[in-house]
């Protein structure tokens, strides 16, 4: 209890829940929609973003969000024509954003920066604006999938479908892949660049295990996802490991009691339903 009285630690804890709600309801879309990788070439583009930001001068977390959410509408430009693979798409942002972030954060003035909090993250260094920022993120996502919710969920399962139900699809896609990228980015200084897709999936996974409703892995994946970077947080503190490594894992660690627990109860279901009364 000692660790609350520390202002670092307070903005840890409100910044697990600001991003445990962002990433809980723009995770769902992408789970549902299958568009992980299509996540995770997003993630490793916005690095682009944040060698061009050391190189001039200005924040990266903002030059990562621009080239993040430029990145995004790349890839789903790229990935609807018709001589281009999905996966060819994602590969070419993929390591343009890489190739970028790396020449231009070797190009900047001064002395080299330090990339690993990028690159593997640490909760407790955010600080007042990246708060804001979350904050203002989930509220706006919040608003936008309660709002449309009903179409959102008509374009994740089929498409086709919610085209024939004159659902603009096209501009929601977009809008949503804006979305994606603007909460990867709000999420780099958690876990980084290399763990910020698992921050996306593994708590929709596990709700997933749980219930099928969109609704419902919305709300159970961002109890999970708090959870998780709870955990994560006081293994990150007692052990002196990296709180981004260390989120993740007690992330993974609750799937895996999960899924272990539910295959537990369906062995028990079978095998009373096998036992049949003796005449």
């Amino acid at each position: 209890m000692d660790l609350l009285q520390y202002t670092f630690f307070q903005n840890a804890l409100l910044g697990s829940l600001l991003a445990s709600i962002a990433c809980g309801i723009v995770g769902t879309y992408i789970v549902t929609r299958r568009l992980v990788f299509i996540s995770g070439g997003i993630t490793h583009a916005s690095f682009g973003g944040i060698g061009i930001g050391l190189f001039a001068g200005i924040p990266p977390i903002l030059s990562a969000a621009v080239f993040s959410v430029l990145s995004a509408f790349g890839v789903e430009w790229l990935s609807r024509r018709k001589d281009m693979r999905e996966d060819s798409a994602i590969a070419v942002f993929w390591t343009l954003g890489m190739a970028v972030g790396i020449i231009f954060s070797f190009l900047s003035p001064g002395f080299a920066p330090d990339l690993s909090a990028y690159l593997f993250g640490n909760i407790l260094t955010i600080n007042r604006s990246d708060l804001w920022m979350l904050g203002v993120l989930s509220a706006v996502l919040a608003a936008f999938f309660y709002l449309y919710l009903r179409p959102i969920v008509s374009i994740a399962f089929d498409r086709e479908f919610a085209r024939s139900q004159k659902i603009p699809v096209t501009l929601f896609e977009y809008i949503l892949m804006m979305f994606i990228a603007l909460t990867i980015v709000a999420c780099l200084r958690m876990v980084g660049i290399v763990l910020a897709i698992s921050l996306l999936t593994i708590p929709q996974m596990t709700a997933n295990l749980f219930t099928y409703s969109f609704k419902r892995i919305i709300w159970l994946s961002i109890g999970i996802g708090f959870l998780g970077c709870l955990g994560g947080l006081f293994i990150s503190y007692h052990l002196k490991v990296p709180s981004g490594a260390s989120i993740i894992f007690f992330s993974i660690l609750i799937y895996a009691i999960c899924k272990l627990a539910k295959g537990t109860r369906k062995a028990k279901g079978k095998g009373l339903k096998s036992v049949q009364p003796s005449e």
